[in-house]
């Protein structure tokens, strides 16, 4: 399937400063589209999204990027399409290319059905739907922005400042007012006022730090400590780190259950996922996992965590309600970012 591209009316929108011209391809979605849900996740090294289908606990399908590399996916609220920021070859704050498009991917068909373009190298990455206003959000670091896109016509209307270099990551609130970023070099994170497009605070958390999660009731943030094994815990209310909390090795990616007990934190470099128990600020379970985990996400039911472990190519489906791994799924090489597609 071609991109299919429309002439639009000039419409003039107050941007941010230092945003740069684009091109944008807007894709129309199979008008059979499954409505099915499915867990998307984001192979690195293939390049490609990979479509599982979480009831057969197997990758039932992959579709190529055409682009190098996605790391992050979100899909949207219909879980008909996938959007893919391709990042680029390296790391944060490594050497390499810079990413200056996104994919955008009907699910059902497989195919990708259009693009935004940046216009220039902007390492995009981590992709939301903002609960509030439906746009699409996506960290643009080297910019030291978040771009905000209308998942509808895949037009660029605004963007964010962050203050901060390498802002990786963002967590936004239920209420979708506040955003936060990880900035990982800086091991700072900017609070964003996400209605009127500003930078409202920058936490100093650590020298190094790694993704971001906002508690369920939007009163914490947590992000984990690249240069200690802990977690840090942030007070929205008042912008300060309220506690730390030991890990059994450097976190990385978390997601909290929907019912606001648990954290479940990916513990890279050992191997394992550690869950939090939110009312004790503890860690009360340590699970044993494939090598790398990444990302963590908790199906929208809240009876499984889904955690993506890079080095093995494997998805760990863990139970919540024994905290138990109740299968692995085979997934791509350099298996990352992870999505639920469907209700």
């Amino acid at each position: 399937m071609k991109y299919l591209q429309f002439a639009l009316p000039l419409v003039v929108l107050p941007l941010a400063v230092g945003f740069s011209a684009m091109n944008v391809s807007y894709g129309v979605p199979s008008p059979d589209a499954s409505r099915d849900a499915v867990l998307l996740v984001a192979n690195k090294a293939d390049q490609t999204l990979g479509i599982v289908d979480p009831q057969a606990g197997r990758q039932v399908a992959t579709v190529a990027e055409g682009g190098t590399t996605g790391h992050e996916v979100i899909a949207s609220p219909d879980g008909r399409i996938a959007y893919v920021p391709i990042y680029g070859n390296s790391g944060v704050g490594k050497p390499g290319t810079d990413g200056s498009n996104i994919d955008v991917i009907d699910i059902a068909s497989r195919k990708v059905i259009g693009n935004v373009d940046f216009g220039h190298g902007v390492r995009p990455h981590c992709p939301l739907i903002g609960p509030r206003d439906g746009l699409l959000y996506v960290t643009t670091e080297i910019d030291k922005t978040i771009s905000v896109i209308d998942p509808h016509t895949l037009k660029i209307v605004g963007s964010i400042p962050t203050g901060q270099p390498e802002s990786h990551m963002l967590a936004i609130t239920p209420d979708g007012k506040r955003g936060y970023t990880a900035n990982v070099g800086p091991g700072t994170i900017s609070v964003l006022d996400m209605e009127n497009r500003k930078t409202m605070a920058v936490i100093p958390v650590s020298g190094q730090i790694q993704r971001i999660a906002v508690s369920t009731d939007g009163k914490l943030v947590f992000t984990s400590d690249q240069t200690k094994a802990q977690l840090a815990v942030i007070d929205t209310s008042s912008n300060k780190i309220k506690t730390w909390i030991p890990l059994p090795g450097l976190g990385y990616g978390t997601a909290p259950t929907p019912d606001g007990r648990w954290l479940v934190v990916a513990v890279r470099t050992a191997n394992k996922v550690a869950v939090v128990d939110l009312g004790t600020m503890k860690v009360t379970q340590v699970i044993d996992v494939p090598a790398a985990p990444q990302e963590a996400l908790v199906r929208p039911d809240g009876q499984v965590a889904y955690v993506s472990c890079d080095a093995s190519h494997k998805i760990a489906v863990i139970r919540t309600s024994d905290w138990t791994v109740e299968k692995l799924i085979d997934a791509g090489p350099g298996a990352d970012g992870l999505a639920w597609a469907g209700k």
